[in-house]
């Protein structure tokens, strides 16, 4: 596999410093994935990720996935987490809940804690945003080859499998279940969202964290904000967010998102026009109102790694920039 500098500098700068001992260990000791599948409302399940960073200790398994019922029989999983192994479990515990196989795999977004669990299905089966296809040819390998060294015999049998079916906005019916589909983006060029009729749930994907600091490696802040806006003037119930728990209010966790974006844009212009380094950024103080919120620093400090240069390139222009004396 190609690894992509996109995709190294972003997975492999978040792994933690053990990650060599991590991986020692995980050429022993892969383990087994845990499944809680959570009701949340008619005939559609929560699959809870760790609120953590992607580690040995969780095999990559950080991300929401949903479970739907069709009334016809079988499932629709919506994103199927980060690799093989954890993908063919998640599809059995879907078509024991749902009485029949899995119809339909749908992808929130290119992320690998999301979308590198296509290995375990047809293609045929699985649908994307043409952005989203787009985005896994270009980084796909790059992010499976950083996943095997962070994760190592977990993700054995795992590759890039690209979606073989392409999601059109508008209303979808997989064997009798209603779903409206939403081409955004912001948190990735190309962010499916689903609206699930029976039970008035938006499943969000990435542009919605709750209680859990929201990663930036592939943002468009500005698109992303927007997105938010379009979310929260759907008629809704609740929102089932890409990482953190159910928002049963319907509210508090695009809320929650896009007071986190707005903090984070503004305190990083205002870092760069006081001259800190990106060290200096990623230990700013933290408002306490983001106090129970998990990963806030981690996310914070890859922020910095995201943003800070582009930040400071706008910001604090070259001093010889079009100054046209002529002198090399």
């Amino acid at each position: 596999m190609t690894l992509s500098r996109r995709a190294a500098l972003g997975l492999l700068a978040a792994a933690p410093a053990a990650l060599p001992a991590r991986m020692a260990q995980a050429e022993t000791f892969a383990g087994r994935y845990a499944y809680d599948p959570q009701p949340i409302g008619p005939g559609i399940w929560l699959v809870r990720g760790a609120d953590e960073a992607i580690v040995f200790g969780n095999g990559g398994a950080i991300a929401n996935a949903v479970i739907m019922a069709c009334p016809q029989g079988g499932a629709v999983l919506f994103d199927c987490g980060p690799s093989l192994r954890y993908a063919q479990g998640l599809a059995a515990v879907a078509e024991k809940l749902c009485h029949g196989p899995v119809r339909r795999v749908f992808l929130s977004h290119l992320h690998p804690d999301h979308a590198l669990g296509t290995a375990a299905f047809d293609p045929a089966i699985v649908a994307a945003l043409p952005a989203t296809r787009t985005e896994l040819e270009r980084d796909g390998n790059g992010f499976a080859d950083a996943m095997y060294r962070i994760l190592a015999d977990w993700m054995r049998g795992t590759a890039v499998a690209l979606p073989g079916a392409t999601v059109i906005p508008g209303p979808i019916e997989i064997a009798g279940r209603q779903l409206q589909a939403m081409a955004l983006k912001g948190h990735s060029d190309g962010d499916l969202v689903l609206v699930d009729e029976a039970s008035g749930t938006i499943l969000a994907g990435d542009l919605v964290f709750y209680d859990r600091a929201p990663a930036t490696p592939d943002a468009n802040l500005a698109a992303w904000r927007e997105s938010l806006a379009t979310l929260a003037a759907l008629p809704h119930h609740q929102v089932v967010p890409g990482h953190g728990p159910l928002d049963p209010s319907g509210t508090a966790a695009i809320a929650q998102t896009r007071d986190w974006l707005d903090w984070l844009e503004q305190a990083l212009n205002q870092a760069v026009a006081q001259g800190l380094d990106m060290t200096e950024a990623g230990s700013l103080p933290i408002p306490d109102r983001f106090a129970a919120v998990k990963l806030a620093r981690y996310e914070l400090q890859r922020s910095v790694a995201h943003f800070y240069a582009g930040i400071e390139a706008q910001r604090l222009p070259r001093i010889d920039a079009g100054s046209g004396n002529g002198n090399g």
